[in-house]
């Protein structure tokens, strides 16, 4: 239960619009709250820097936290980027320079301000969590600490695009996001006029951002800008990274933890693609009040105690039955004093002939042949999930049933791990282009089956994602596949299942021909970071009861379709996922202005051909006050053949009931060795 407050120590003043001009004379749009009379006693300031529009579409969730701070003290920044919600230019692709370089010319406005004492820290959730740490990494003098959340120091490796040098079916989804999102114009009531001209820029030219990324199937150039792994040492300012075992990000808080130069601190809970203090599953915390601290103590130079904390804290998940969604998962918070950690044992578990997973190398070896059916993968859940009922992985059985699968049973003193295991295998395949993925699985004792973590790898990139190189067919390698980090506790009773398939859609694209793997027992080996409870647990403090502020008045005026489903054709012999997910029709009774947000995507594959996988998606946008109206429909649908991915895509926007533009893209790119 999340209390919502709003009374705080300092009376807040919002500015729901402020223009802050660029040094190229183009205007970034902000909305500020900060404590009242601030331009007589100076605060620091937070910025939160994002293309999600400042006075519509986040409003809910920034009313929830916002305030909050600039109540505590701060002076509060939600800047759109150029060319999103109300600022001007053109945003033709995520995390570019120009994006970069805006952000830190925002920061040094923002410093010089009356209202803002020289100090600015930044925090953002996903694409504000990226920039965050990107801008970091450019060392603006003003920019003091960053809070991070539920985004990558790496983004071919382990971004919404690539995992393993295989293509995420969540890129296509992302893709399609802001695709529609790029339809929308500014808010007349706040750029007047001009918003027109501005609308009509975007819609001729924000592009297709699939084709780009498609563009770089390996980790080059494009993808190394903006991946502060390239170079740790540049972000010398405080860091929070903040993540949850049902996100799409929590291995990047290890990495941080690990690598990061300056002083350092993560969380990884058990939530999904949510601030913790609206964290679900739950338990969600209260993530506001521990922010605080952080802000307290980096930029106010209190001593809250935050750093004299365990670097990293996880919470350990009990045991759950399968389902598409849980409200709540039941575990622990467990301490870490610094990653890798001197708690954790990586232990190897060898593959046996017959199945099993063994602590002792088997006397016996084996070559063991697997060839997936095309269904493996649809109860897989979305790589990223939100919280939405449907988008955890369901029951694995029948995954399990089309895998090669190797079990243990659970000792009666029970089994925890916690960090990322790596399964190291000895195989080889029959076709030049080759994919594995690999999956830990709950087996319980009436058979359920839950998903824990899961790896894919492209065997095609073993000499590294920039240089891929074809398979020879029949000859044996040896390759090591990274698995999703996750802290996770069974009891006895339970079997410790490694699942093994030759594709995994519509989690990752499949390859381009059927697969079947020969696995080598001698040399296979499944390496867990098994952990026994510390000492170090039992000093920690219990978090703070979530708090949020109020939410703004609304009214919904049409709910949204929302499904998430597995539908197989038995008559035709195709299976698909469906999902529907969107906002409805909601009008903001703060700024009068009427908001329409749906969604649809679709990923099919006929199960006597993997080669046949097709993924299409549509999102429907709107905007209305009165008179003044604007609608979008995008669609987009991605298949491929032995050679190229195949993007059809078209653009539809009307203002009022004339269209204004309609677009379609036939695109066809190379597979580079995926």
């Amino acid at each position: 239960m999340i209390e919502q407050v709003d009374g705080y120590p300092h009376k807040v003043r919002e500015i729901h619009h402020m223009e802050i001009p660029m040094p190229d004379g183009c205007k970034l749009a902000a909305r500020i709250w900060m404590p009242e009379g601030a331009e007589e006693s100076p605060v620091p300031a937070i910025l939160e820097y994002l293309p999600y529009r400042k006075n519509d579409f986040t409003t809910a969730r920034d009313a929830s936290m916002q305030p909050y701070l600039a109540g505590h003290g701060y002076a509060v920044i939600r800047l759109d980027l150029r060319g999103a919600g109300d600022s001007e230019g053109l945003m033709v692709d995520e995390y570019l320079p120009r994006e970069l370089q805006d952000g830190c010319d925002a920061i040094a406005w923002i410093a010089e301000q009356p209202w803002c004492d020289g100090s600015v820290g930044m925090i953002g959730i996903s694409w504000g969590g990226f920039n965050g740490l990107q801008i970091a990494a450019l060392q603006p003098p003003a920019l003091k600490a960053v809070v991070t959340l539920c985004s990558t120091d790496d983004r071919y490796a382990d971004d919404i695009h690539y995992m393993g040098g295989c293509l995420l079916g969540e890129q296509l989804s992302w893709a399609s996001i802001m695709f529609g999102r790029n339809t929308l114009p500014p808010d007349p009531a706040n750029v007047g006029e001009k918003w027109r001209d501005m609308w009509l820029e975007r819609l001729e030219g924000s592009g297709l951002w699939l084709k780009n990324w498609l563009e770089h199937q390996r980790r080059d150039a494009f993808w190394q800008h903006g991946s502060i792994c390239e170079d740790w040492s540049k972000v010398q300012i405080p860091v929070y990274a903040v993540s949850g075992w049902a996100d799409g990000y929590p291995r990047s808080v290890f990495r941080l933890m690990e690598n990061l130069p300056g002083p350092k601190k993560g969380l990884v809970g058990p939530w999904a693609h949510r601030y913790p203090h609206l964290g679900e599953p739950g338990p969600a915390i209260g993530f506001l009040q521990d922010e605080l601290r952080w802000w307290d103590h980096w930029l106010k130079g209190r001593d809250t105690g935050i750093m004299e904390e365990p670097m990293l804290r996880l919470y350990m998940q009990d045991s759950v039955s399968p389902k598409g969604h849980y409200e709540a998962r039941p575990g622990r918070w467990i301490a870490e004093p610094s990653w890798p950690s001197p708690q954790v044992a990586r232990t190897p578990f060898h593959l046996t002939p017959k199945g099993k997973l063994s602590l002792e190398k088997p006397s016996e070896t084996a070559v063991l042949h697997h060839h997936s059916p095309a269904d493996v993968g649809m109860a897989s859940g979305k790589w990223c999930g939100y919280g939405t009922p449907g988008d955890a992985p369901v029951d694995q059985r029948r995954e399990d049933a089309g895998s090669l699968c190797f079990d243990i049973d659970i000792p009666e003193d029970g089994l925890a791990f916690a960090g990322d295991a790596n399964l190291h295998l000895r195989l080889s395949v029959d076709r030049p282009v080759a994919q594995v993925a690999a999956r830990l699985v709950d087996v319980h004792p009436d058979g359920r089956s839950t998903r824990l973590s899961f790896g894919v790898f492209n065997l095609n990139h073993r000499q590294g994602h920039d240089s891929p190189e074809l398979l020879v067919p029949g000859k044996v390698y040896d390759v090591t596949i990274p698995m999703k980090h996750v802290a996770q506790a069974l009891p006895a009773g339970h079997r410790l299942r490694l699942a093994l398939s030759s594709s995994y859609f519509p989690m990752i694209w499949p390859a381009p021909e059927p697969v079947t793997l020969r696995v080598h027992t001698e040399g296979s080996a499944l390496e867990l970071p098994l952990r026994a409870p510390a000492a170090l647990d039992e000093t920690l403090a219990d978090f703070d009861p979530p708090v949020a502020g109020p939410p703004p008045p609304t009214e919904q005026i049409a709910e949204a379709e929302t499904h998430f489903r597995i539908v197989e054709d038995a008559a035709k012999g195709d299976i698909q996922m469906q999902i529907a997910d969107g906002g409805g029709i909601t009008r903001l009774l703060t700024n009068d202005l009427t908001l329409h947000k749906q969604g649809y995507e679709t990923y099919g594959v006929t199960l006597e051909d993997v080669t046949s996988a097709w993924g299409r998606t549509e999102w429907q946008y709107g905007l209305s006050r009165g008179d003044w109206s604007v609608h979008s429909e995008t669609r987009t649908l991605l298949r491929a053949d032995v050679d190229d991915f195949i993007i059809t895509a078209e653009l539809r926007a009307w203002e009022g009931d004339d269209l204004v533009i309609e677009k379609h893209w036939e695109e066809r790119i190379s597979r580079d060795h995926m």
